[in-house]
């Protein structure tokens, strides 16, 4: 599974731990997210993330 990077602010998204704060078990694709979830960090949405390469 990839790893995604929020553009505004660096938080790194690992699908194998997840975001348990928000309620985002781990091993959930970033694809899978919910559409209103938003950074932890700066609380950007989807959208602001880039997909990082292997």
């Amino acid at each position: 599974m990839k790893k995604y990077e929020c553009d505004i602010c660096g938080y790194i998204y690992d699908p194998q731990k997840g975001d348990p704060d928000s309620g985002i078990a781990p091993g959930t694709p970033f694809e899978e997210l919910p559409d209103d979830w938003v950074c932890p960090i700066c609380g950007a949405d989807k959208s602001e993330f880039s997909e990082l390469e292997d």
